[in-house]
């Protein structure tokens, strides 16, 4: 997901898409009335906007897309679907600190906002002299290596390169209100419903990606040369994203 398209890609989808499928354009005016009646029942307006951006945004690729393939091309399927749920944990973290208030810190303290970006920062160069400084090994051999330790760890990394990126942080804060109900009563159980369902879409595309990366890797696998331009390609692309997340503003 690259947070950064999400204001124009809602725009194009308010103002072109969504009028063009409420007149039924690419499905039935029933079907879309449907999935807003479901949606009501968590105190969700638009729900089908909604569900319709959720999904376009997880296309959009970005910083967890590339965690995820590298870790596929690492340790396979296994790992790159623990990296996904772990990226996916940290948009339920996300949903609550969004819920309850806590992200509105990053927009009103530069102090707080430049505290998390410096972090996230230097996790994702030290992430990516990892892929850089590891020898290459296939996928398979790797992952039958202390197994659940390597597991654990990917889940983690995964979790804490979306939980410390600020961005993503003031994205949900500013996308997921949009579509609660402002009479409802309980914002708490809404936003928890919209990040949930984010979550749910979120994971069918990302395990997509998971076994269409592992797939290629497997077909074109080359042995260690291969493998070792893999890592160090991640490695660099997860140095550049932490020095641009660095010198990035709100």
């Amino acid at each position: 997901m690259n947070c950064r398209l999400a204001g124009p890609l809602n725009g194009i989808i308010a103002g072109y898409l969504w009028p063009v499928l409420r007149r039924g354009g690419c499905s039935s005016h029933e079907e879309f009335t449907t999935y807003n009646e479901i949606g009501a029942m968590f105190e969700i307006q638009n729900f089908s906007l909604f569900l319709i951006s959720c999904i376009l945004l997880n296309l959009t690729p970005g910083q967890d897309t590339i965690y995820i393939i590298g870790r596929s091309a690492v340790q396979g399927k296994k790992g790159g679907i623990v990296s996904a749920f772990g990226i996916m944990s940290g948009v339920l973290v996300h949903t609550m600190l969004a819920a309850f208030g806590l992200s509105a810190i990053l927009v009103t303290s530069s102090i707080a906002f430049s505290i998390v970006k410096y972090i996230g920062a230097g996790y994702l160069i030290w992430i990516g002299i990892g892929f850089v400084r590891n020898k290459a090994h296939h996928p398979q051999l790797r992952i039958n290596e202390n197994i659940q330790q390597k597991l654990w760890k990917t889940y983690r990394q995964g979790m804490l390169t979306n939980i410390l990126n600020p961005k993503v942080a003031l994205f949900f804060l500013s996308f997921l209100p949009q579509f609660v109900s402002p009479e409802t009563d309980f914002i708490f159980g809404s936003f928890m419903a919209l990040g949930m369902i984010f979550f749910m879409t979120g994971s069918v595309w990302c395990i997509v990606l998971v076994y269409g990366s592992s797939w290629l890797i497997s077909k074109f696998y080359g042995g260690n040369k291969i493998g070792g331009l893999l890592k160090k390609i991640t490695g660099g692309l997860f140095i550049g994203l932490g020095i641009k997340l660095a010198f990035s503003q709100k």
